[in-house]
């Protein structure tokens, strides 16, 4: 199997990277895009041992990749932790290789860290969540070290501000965008 080269990700000045899957990337890339503090969030594809992955090649479930979006942040507005509160919030990180009816490892549950910190700050909120009886099974999120990132298709950034009326758009990520705005209303930029 050939070696994929990682990555590089030139970082604003002041800012941190992160690089997140929970499932579609629509439906995540449209609850970060409202957070305070972010920058920039992009829908793609990590973890995989495919060099620059196409959506069809990643929806097959074979390249490894998850679909992910990575996005800047501003420590100093918002924390790690903070958007790994949301993160555990807004999706289901007790099923593998699922998210509802979007099945596959490419919908796996995925922290893919940057930084020793972010793997420790990771790993203690797992483990926290784990021990608190907040989910009905034990979590399978993988936490693994960032390796690569491949944005997907035009297309795909931005998607459900341009297509919020389309089917799956209304009955999917619509209601997960309204639980999050009611949640952390707080974090939302004004």
């Amino acid at each position: 199997m050939k070696e994929i080269p990682k990555t590089k990700t030139n970082i604003p000045d002041n800012m941190e990277v992160a690089t997140l899957g929970s499932g579609c990337f629509w439906c995540i890339e449209a609850i970060y895009q409202d957070l305070v503090g972010v920058k920039d969030v992009k829908s793609g594809y990590s973890g995989g041992h495919i060099d620059n992955p196409t959506y069809r090649q990643v929806t097959s479930g074979t390249t490894g990749h998850a679909e992910v979006i990575q996005f800047f942040f501003d420590p100093k507005v918002i924390s790690f932790e903070e958007i790994l509160e949301v993160f555990w919030s807004t999706h289901d990180p007790t099923t593998l290789n699922r998210q509802g009816a979007d099945v596959g490892p490419q919908y796996r549950s995925a922290i893919f860290y940057h930084s020793d910190k972010q793997r420790e700050v990771a790993e203690f909120y797992k483990s926290k969540l784990d021990g608190s009886g907040s989910f009905d099974s034990k979590i399978v999120t993988e936490i693994t070290p960032f390796s690569n990132f491949y944005v997907a298709e035009d297309y795909h950034q931005n998607y459900f501000n341009d297509n919020g009326m389309q089917p799956y758009c209304q009955m999917v990520i619509r209601p997960k965008v309204e639980k999050f705005k009611k949640v952390f209303a707080d974090k939302l930029k004004k």
